[in-house]
């Protein structure tokens, strides 16, 4: 159980690389400077919001404070406000572990996110308890879209320094019933998705492979 554990943590370390366009996007990131992500203006995202999920198994809501993440909640209200998460798939859930989420339906979409410049860290005020969101990540400054949701309290994860940024308000026990039985990803040995191909081919792949996966009809930031 233990050694099971310990390589799910080193794939969460992972999920930025293994959800790049293409297995050589860091060292091209390196070779040029790529665009800088543009950031909201202050006054633009309220200092705490509440998105809406409506999804194939249900809805959750989720509660986002700029004090628990300032770049991370900002970036989570820019994506949900321009529709990146409308009908993304829940790619990857392992029960009492996580459920993540974050490949957008269209290859050029999720291409044109990879040209932008990650996100800098912020510094963790939550823990990675049952039902918080936090950005996946390669490892120092490199979130950009993908998010798990903490299905069991992981406090492993505080020490890999990932962070929080919501946590689920309502509708908890719906993201416990997301289809989990392809079990780990591929590149992680598992018989779930491939990331890489995902991103490269949107949500065809999935329709095609992996036509159970729960998904995201809609992410509504609430008024």
């Amino acid at each position: 159980m233990i050694s099971r554990r310990l390589a799910a943590i080193a794939a969460l370390c992972c999920f930025a690389a293994a959800c790049s366009s293409s297995s050589s996007a860091p060292d091209a990131e390196k070779k040029k400077a790529p665009a800088k992500a543009s950031a909201l203006p202050p006054e633009t995202m309220p200092d705490a919001y509440r998105v809406r999920f409506e999804t194939t198994k249900g809805n959750f809501t989720v509660e986002v404070k700029r004090e628990w993440a300032p770049l991370g909640a900002e970036r989570f209200y820019r994506l949900c406000r321009e529709g990146y998460y409308n009908d993304a798939v829940f790619f990857r859930v392992v029960r009492k572990f996580v459920a993540q989420f974050g490949i957008n339906k269209d290859p050029d979409t999720n291409s044109l996110w990879n040209m932008k410049a990650p996100l800098q860290d912020d510094k963790r005020v939550l823990e990675n308890k049952r039902g918080t969101l936090s950005f996946a990540k390669l490892g120092p400054n490199t979130r950009r879209t993908q998010v798990f949701i903490n299905l069991s309290d992981n406090k492993a994860l505080d020490r890999e320094d990932f962070v929080p940024f919501g946590r689920i308000v309502e509708g908890l026990p719906v993201v416990d019933e997301l289809y989990a039985k392809y079990g780990e990803t591929a590149n992680r040995g598992g018989g779930g998705p491939d990331p890489r191909l995902a991103e490269q081919q949107g949500n065809a792949y999935f329709t095609r492979l992996f036509g159970s996966l729960d998904s995201i009809k809609k992410a509504v930031i609430e008024p």
